[in-house]
């Protein structure tokens, strides 16, 4: 079926849209960017009104190259009669099941373009090379923890598929020549990788990609799905990259709520993380490797060490560091407690599953009823969440760059990020959102945080 010619299309700013996330932290992310979007589905299956705008975790970065494909595909067929706009979130450094999950994605439809580029976070797309801050990204230690060695181009990502490249030029070229480009690249039958270096860029794809048929689709990182988010908001136009803000904290609840907090990451940034939070008061538990790795006697993850803490740990009240225009320091009134894995040398990559199947697994046993959740890593939070039997989030906005908080339904406030995310201050101020409002004035250089729901600029930005 040809393309719709260029004359014949309006602009679909209104259109809802289809999220297809490849992990937890990439769905909450994309949720809290498009300000039309009231839930993350953990559930592939789950039935969705019509007409929505949706974002669907399919969990496929845990999967196998095969079965990730699967997934992509079966979202695919189930949810492209809806109506919507698919896009498939990925991840901006290229990570995961990149290659089979375009393919899946792609099949059928009219034409792919893939956006990877997330200028808030650093990491743009020139000449088809993903650069993290500059650098291209097979210059760079950002792939440390995956099993093999970085692409050196989307286009090697992508393996065998035909691929063009849309230049900076082009997509800076003015609406209707770039849509011209897009099309005409569509017609050949290639996938398009698409340069941008700024948000200026993706809101120029956003705004050509909205008028191309929607049997178009897009694969793309953070930075397009906030640039939708920008288009697509039921006629509510944010003005910043990072979609919904968050109010300071929760109003005072009858009794303290304990924050758990869960680091399954490997990156090498959150020890630096996880010492500022312990500096403030915090209780950090490291578990050992040998207590989480699966026994292959019992095909069971073996039970953490015990002897230095005890079911239902609590800990003592977080003194927060000093608001920079505060006199002197705040007192947290609630127990936090840090879970981690010891580390002890290099961690085998294959072993990561495991271990954060360990971790979470030691955390749901000792889990208060009522404590709220710290998840750093896609695949420790939905690890958690499946433990928990939560099946659905509601965004309520951005913390920081890349850090949402969400509530489960039952009511507990959940707050995740990717594991590669976030300064020193990251897990200090994921916990403080979850806490008892103590009228902390503003950081210097944001935005003064409004209630939860609403739209203003953010330092907060995609994936």
């Amino acid at each position: 079926m040809p393309l719709v010619p260029f004359e014949g299309i309006d602009d679909e700013a209104g259109s809802s849209l289809v999220v297809l996330a490849d992990d937890l932290s990439g769905a909450a992310e994309c949720a809290a960017l498009l300000p039309c979007c009231h839930a993350v589905d953990l559930d592939p299956a789950a039935p969705g009104p019509p007409g929505r705008t949706r974002v669907i975790d399919l969990d496929s970065r845990r999967s196998s190259a095969t079965g990730a494909a699967l997934l992509v595909a079966h979202a695919v067929h189930r949810h492209e009669p809806d109506g919507g706009r698919l896009v498939k979130k990925a991840d901006s450094l290229l990570r995961g099941h990149f290659a089979p999950e375009a393919r899946a994605f792609g099949e059928g439809a009219e034409g792919l373009l893939v956006i990877t580029a997330v200028p808030a976070a650093g990491r743009t797309v020139r000449d088809g090379v993903v650069r993290l801050h500059g650098v291209p990204l097979h210059r760079t230690d950002a792939w440390q923890a995956e099993p093999g060695p970085p692409p050196r181009s989307v286009a090697e990502a992508l393996g065998a598929a035909r691929t063009v490249a849309v230049r900076l030029a082009d997509v800076r070229a003015g609406a209707r020549s770039l849509e011209h480009r897009l099309r005409s690249g569509l017609a050949a039958g290639t996938s398009l990788v698409c340069d941008a270096e700024t948000d200026a860029d993706l809101d120029a794809l956003a705004g050509a990609l909205l008028r191309l048929p929607r049997t178009v689709r897009t694969i793309g990182a953070g930075g397009i799905v906030a640039a939708l988010g920008r288009r697509c908001a039921g006629g509510v136009q944010s003005s910043g990259p990072g979609g919904r803000r968050i109010g300071p904290g929760r109003p005072a609840p009858e009794t303290v709520r304990p924050v758990v907090v869960v680091v399954g990451t490997a990156h090498r940034g959150v020890a630096a993380q996880i010492a500022q939070l312990s500096a403030l008061g915090a209780h950090h538990l490291a578990l050992p490797v040998a207590s989480l790795v699966t026994d292959p006697r019992s095909g069971r993850p073996g039970a953490p060490d015990t002897e230095h803490y005890a079911p239902g740990t609590a800990v003592g009240h977080v003194r927060a560091r000093a608001p920079y225009t505060s006199p002197g320091p705040v007192r947290l009134p609630a127990p936090v407690t840090v879970f981690s894995i010891a580390r002890t040398g290099t961690v085998d990559p294959s072993a990561a599953p495991r271990l954060v199947h360990g971790l979470c697994r030691a955390v749901a046993g000792r889990l208060p009823p009522n404590a709220d959740l710290v998840l750093t890593g896609g695949e420790t939070a939905r690890t958690l969440l499946d433990a928990l039997a939560v099946t659905s989030l509601m965004p309520v906005g951005q913390v920081h760059h890349g850090a949402v908080l969400c509530h489960t339904p039952q009511g507990r406030g959940v707050v995740i990020r990717p594991g590669s995310h976030g300064g020193q201050d990251s897990l200090v101020r994921m916990v403080e959102v979850l806490l008892p409002d103590h009228n902390r004035p503003a950081r210097p250089g944001t935005t003064p945080r409004t209630p939860a729901g609403t739209n203003t600029p953010s330092d907060g930005g995609p994936r």
